[in-house]
């Protein structure tokens, strides 16, 4: 943090408040926001053939200019914090915001159209950061990873083991859904939906009437015990997720708040210079005390 007594830490402050007004205030993420949403327009419109080719050098400069917004809201964002830095890194928005709009001047993504398409299709997600219950959707699906890898294996395992039993019972009659373990493995992936079910078991029952048991258990463990525990895991990240949105909602200042402690600091700082120079000004226009007269010796009067 910026020491407010020296001449660079005011300055920093002063940066600091001024950033502050302009970041806090509603109409810096309302436009920001609308720009966000323009610039997902731009991209649109660029699929048009006709269009792009008509208007390419419109939809270039408003490009640009969505880069220039963009731009200039990260170097207010990052002077809001010229008095506490770190503070800026220490909140994974700001790197996020940051990575994608810096690198659109990166000379090497900037000349790989792909690269480039990629970087402004990241830029609608910074859209979450003036959407709270958005910002929550996106943190628990970040959350939810490590469980959904546990669940896509126990999927996978159970899907992999009815696509062998599939392969031994039913190749022979049809091998154009069991013919291998992979067809089988597609075939009733495609079945988890429950999307073609009823066809599904009426071949099955012109094989054997036993596969019935088959396709129920198979409808039973992975279009419902399966998808409801993801449900589960969703649901219980959301839950993390609107916790940790509650909890850095109370921690976080009330807004105005730190371009008023940063005034308050200023003002402190400036009384204490003022007093300094007072106490220095009364200490040298005090009187010095003129010395005394030394007495005669009463001894040799």
């Amino acid at each position: 943090m910026a020491d407010p007594t020296t001449p660079a830490g005011r300055g920093r402050t002063n940066l600091a408040a001024r950033c502050r007004v302009v970041t806090e205030a509603p109409a810096f993420g309302l436009v920001v926001f609308c720009v966000i949403l323009l610039n997902a327009a731009l991209m649109g419109a660029e699929t048009y053939s006709g269009l792009a080719g008509e208007y390419r050098q419109a939809l270039r400069s408003a490009e640009d200019a969505c880069l220039t917004v963009f731009t200039l809201e990260m170097l207010l964002r990052m002077g809001a914090h010229a008095d506490r830095p770190k503070a800026f890194f220490r909140d994974p928005w700001n790197l996020f915001d940051l990575v994608v709009v810096g690198c659109a001047f990166v000379p090497l993504v900037r000349e790989n159209t792909t690269l480039l398409r990629l970087l402004r299709l990241a830029r609608v997600l910074r859209s979450a950061r003036f959407l709270p219950h958005l910002r929550i959707l996106l943190v628990a699906v970040g959350r939810s990873l490590p469980g959904t890898a546990s669940f896509l294996f126990v999927g996978a395992l159970v899907l992999y083991l009815y696509a062998m039993v599939g392969w031994v019972c039913f190749a022979r009659a049809d091998p154009g859904h069991f013919g291998s373990v992979g067809r089988a493995a597609l075939t009733l992936f495609l079945l988890t939906t429950l999307d073609g079910l009823t066809d599904a078991v009426r071949a099955g029952l012109q094989i054997s009437r036993f596969s019935i048991i088959y396709y129920a258990s198979y409808a039973l463990l992975a279009s419902f015990v399966l998808v409801n525990v993801l449900i589960g895991v969703v649901l219980n990240s959301l839950d993390e997720a609107r916790e940790m949105e509650a909890e850095a909602h109370r921690a976080a200042p009330p807004e105005g708040t730190a371009a008023a402690d940063a005034g308050v600091r200023e003002r402190i700082a400036t009384a204490r210079r003022a007093l300094d120079a007072l106490e220095a000004d009364l200490a040298a226009a005090a009187p010095h005390p003129a010395p005394r007269p030394l007495e005669p010796s009463r001894s040799g009067a």
